[in-house]
This record gives structure tokens, sequence and C-alpha cells, in this order.
């Protein structure tokens, strides 16, 4: 592991990938960064599962919306109101994660980018991991998000409701809740707008954070170092270990593809120049291979937008 990055300090194109010692399924926290392994956990990965079931469950208002705009009689406008207003749940609970993912982001690439990140990623095995792990939910959700395309036109339909005062205590006679009331007081419909606009709206949050991140403290070299080596560990996970399990080779695909994306943000140079670590035109040999034609299908859909993501 010492020599993980020295290691990957070769020519792209059909240069060999380092072995590394490292082995991302069986990392575990170890008992000096376990206090803050646990706080990243439950702020950053834990919320994961459910916000993918929840995004699963949504159920476009097209309908509703449409028979509510070409007659806006009570009744029809009521009825797409109801429809939409699981999704507004929806949004905002995601939306309240992007904040949360801001706030444990900087505080996990601390940890691994600050100082010598050879010795980093192998003291804090669990916490590259959980990393890995972040990533992986940012695959899975934009898929679902780029699988949901009338999410954004809902959400329209009820800012505009919103702004037309149809809801409002003085239209209603009924109290307003707590979370229409903070949508209008603050402009949070307009932030949650925003975020659904982009196709992949977590790869862009992770994104900006990165950047932010890397500007501020000045550690586009480490970071991009840190992307590069757990690029390598994905890609020696799924191309040198032939008898690991499915779940196994999808969760190294994927965090494969966004470490890609996201490395090509960070370094100046990108992750398509001949001189990059991060090996392309094996990336794409090995992501041909893996046997689920589902899953081969997801990643080139999700890979597509790169182009889509570097102008976000």
């Amino acid at each position: 592991m010492g020599q993980l990055i020295s290691g990957l300090n070769l020519r792209a194109g059909d240069a060999l990938v380092p072995e590394l010692g490292f082995d991302l399924e069986k990392a575990t926290p170890s008992n000096d960064e376990l206090q803050l392994y646990n706080k990243l956990y439950s702020l950053l990965v834990k919320p994961g599962p459910a916000l993918l079931e929840l995004l699963r469950g949504y159920v476009p208002a097209s309908d509703m919306i449409r028979d509510a705009i070409a007659k806006p009689t009570p009744e029809n406008e009521t009825r797409a109101w109801d429809a939409v207003s699981p999704t507004v749940d929806i949004l905002r609970d995601i939306y309240e994660y992007t904040a949360d993912l801001q706030e444990g982001l900087p505080k996990l690439l601390s940890v691994l980018c600050q100082g010598d990140v050879n010795k980093n990623l192998e003291k804090n095995q669990g916490l590259a991991k959980l990393f890995a792990e972040l990533l992986d939910f940012v695959f899975e959700f934009d898929n679902l998000k780029m699988r949901s395309p009338t999410l954004q036109n809902d959400f329209s339909y009820y800012r505009r409701m919103l702004q037309r005062g149809r809801y409002s205590n003085n239209d209603q006679g009924e109290s307003v809740s707590d979370l229409r009331s903070a949508m209008v007081e603050d402009d949070q419909a307009n932030r949650i707008s925003l975020f659904i606009a982009y196709p992949t709206p977590m790869l862009k949050c992770i994104i900006d954070t990165t950047t932010e991140f890397v500007n501020k403290n000045r550690l586009q070299k480490s970071v991009s170092d840190c992307l590069a080596a757990l690029w390598a560990t994905c890609f020696s996970t799924v191309s040198k270990k032939r008898s690991q399990g499915p779940e196994v080779s999808a969760f190294c695909l994927k965090v494969m593809v966004v470490s890609i994306i996201l490395y090509d943000h960070i370094d100046p140079n990108g992750a398509f120049y001949k001189n990059s670590p991060i090996n392309i035109k094996n990336s794409v040999k090995v992501i041909q291979t893996v046997n689920t034609l589902k899953l081969i299908y997801r990643i080139s859909a999700f890979g597509r937008l790169i182009l889509l993501a570097k102008n976000c």
C-alpha cells in the first residue's frame, strides 16, 4: 500500500494497472478512525437506501396536472395538488440530504487527502471504503433520476400553485404545513427546482463540493491522487478477482465510473489525456466484460452523461 500513488504514475494507453494492497471489499474502520467513521456513515451513507427507495416509489402526477391545467376547477386542482404533494416530500428529503453531503464530504476529504495520501489511505481504509459507498450512492441516485423525467414538471406545478397563493391561509382557511411555509419563506422551492434541473443532480453536488474543498485548501493533486487510487482499487478488484460475486463487481464498476468523472473535473488535465494515471481504455474493456447486461446498460447510460457533467 505504501507504493500506492507512485505505482499509479503510468502512461494510460495500454499500461497495466498495478496490484494494490487494499481490499475494498473487506476494508473495515480502525479504532483510530472509528469515531469519525460512525459520524460520517450516519451522515452520508446510512440515509442512502431510504432515499433511493423513496425515488423508486415516485409516482408521476402528469395526468392530474394535465387535467388541472386544461380545466382548472377546484376539484381538478385539488387532485393535482394531492398527487404532487408526496413528490414534494420526497424532494425535500433528498435536498436536505445534500446539505449533509456538503457538510460531511469535506471532513472525509480532509482525512484522506491532507498530507501523505499513501499513508492516509493505508491508515483509514474504513473511510476510504465509505467514500466508495458514497460514490456508489451517487451513481444509483442519478440513474433513478434519469429515469424520472417528470419529476421537474411535477415540482414546477407545485411551485406555480404556491406562487398563485392557491393553498395559502387566506384562500383555504386552514393551516399551511411547516414544509410548505418554509418553502415559500426561504425560497426553498426555487433551490430544489434548480437542484433537480440537472440531469445528474447528486453528481453535480459532489463535484461542486469537492471542487470547493480543493480550491479552498489547495489540494488539487492530493484529491486527484486519492481518486486515482480509488479507481485503481476498483479496477483491480474487478479485473483480477474473477471469483467475486456480481454484487462486488457491480459496486466496483459504479465507483470506478464516478471516480473517473470526478477526477476529470478536479485534475486540470482531466482523466482522458495520455499521461493520466487513470487508464480509460482498460476501464472500458473491463466494463464490457461484465456478464450482467442490465448493469452494462446502466453504466453505459451514466457514462454518456460525462460530457453533460463536464458542463455542470
